[in-house]
């Protein structure tokens, strides 16, 4: 088998898919990449077994076949090469392969492609479509809150909900949660599943900038995206998403209003200050005035800053862990947003204010306990 192709071409689509390699010691193979050459068309797989992504382009190429190319040594090889025309000969019995390149020739033992895992195709599917930007959108905005806890799998992933009236997607780690939801995206009847975070990972580094259709085909098992050459299915976390619902506080009666950027500097000033382990800060509200403050009583550290708001409600003194709040004025894009709070030991909601009337965002923080000091 030979082919020819441009090197940055090639080296492109190979880094497009290449984050669904796998580094697994037992399945050696999945450290490779799947070469399929059909009909001058060249077919690019890569898979851990439960994400797979595979790409195509056309190739000059006279005969069909496949082979297994180890990834590392090929990425840093192409990554090394100047722009130009790379031949690539693969003997069909040993799977040695030779890349010619200008005056350089380069030699690699590859394996049998008949022995790399069949990539998944999704059969019996239901199928929606949405725009990139508002994929993208889902994803950067719940992604930061997917728990890490590998103890709770349903809670590792993002939980889809689609309907006929909106998508809904939400992420919790039990600390912090965020409900995005859109209403101008629906489907024809309704259903859930919990995407994985890497295959949710991959899909934001591969969106393109301008706003394609991404084709989404779900299944009681697997999801596959489709955009542009590149396709990617990855296996659905199958496990009982907790009530959402059931954590979100309703009857919020104080309400704080305030700039963004200048929320989210103060509390990144005063959080230096914070003890390391709870990053507390305690957000003391009165009239129009906001109090934010954090100590380390360890190392005689503190921090206080004062900020004008609007505010609803009755005096109240409330702590948080300034990392979430962080994180999540961080993944917000609006000019001001609500800090919405009933009593100390209930959630807050953090709301955006105005915006986009197709999007809903609802971003929920624990408390944590106040310490006693002054």
């Amino acid at each position: 088998m030979r082919f020819i192709v441009s090197t940055s071409t090639l080296l492109k689509q190979l880094q497009s898919v290449s984050g669904a390699l796998s580094n697994s010691t037992v399945l050696p193979i999945l450290e490779n990449f799947l070469f399929e050459i059909k009909e001058g068309n060249l077919t690019i797989s890569a898979t851990d077994l439960q994400t797979s992504m595979t790409t195509s382009l056309s190739v000059e190429a006279k005969e069909n076949g496949r082979i297994a190319i180890p990834s590392r040594i090929l990425l840093d090889t192409l990554k090394s090469l100047p722009e130009q025309p790379v031949a690539f000969s693969v003997d069909d019995k040993t799977f040695a392969i030779e890349i010619n390149a200008g005056d350089g020739k380069y030699k690699l033992s590859g394996e049998n492609g008949e022995d790399f895992p069949k990539i998944p195709v999704v059969e019996n599917a239901t199928s929606v479509n949405l725009p990139a930007s508002v994929l993208a959108e889902a994803i950067n905005k719940t992604i930061f809150a997917v728990s890490n806890d590998e103890l709770r799998p349903a809670m590792t992933g993002v939980y889809a909900q689609l309907s006929t009236q909106y998508f809904t997607f939400v992420a919790t780690d039990a600390h912090k949660l965020v409900r995005y939801r859109r209403k101008d995206a629906k489907a024809e009847s309704t259903t859930s599943f919990i995407l994985p975070k890497k295959a949710l990972n991959l899909l934001k580094s591969s969106l393109p900038a301008d706003d394609v259709n991404v084709a989404i085909e779900y299944n009681n098992t697997s999801a596959f995206f489709k955009f542009g050459n590149i396709n990617l299915v990855c296996r659905l976390i199958d496990e009982r998403y907790p009530d959402y619902e059931a954590v979100i506080p309703q009857n919020n009666t104080n309400k704080l209003t305030i700039d963004r950027l200048s929320f989210l500097g103060s509390l990144s000033r005063v959080a230096i200050y914070a003890n390391k382990t709870t990053h507390q800060v305690r957000l003391k509200i009165s009239g129009s005035e906001l109090n934010i403050s954090s100590e380390d009583i360890d190392f005689a550290n503190e921090a206080h800053e004062r900020l004008t708001c609007q505010y609803e409600g009755e005096d109240l003194e409330i702590g948080f862990n300034a990392r979430f709040l962080i994180e999540m004025l961080k993944n917000l894009a609006c000019v001001e947003v609500n800090l919405e709070m009933s009593t100390p030991n209930r959630a807050g909601l953090l709301l955006p204010v105005g915006g986009d009337e197709n999007e809903d965002v609802l971003m929920l923080v624990m408390p944590v306990m106040l310490n006693s000091y002054a």
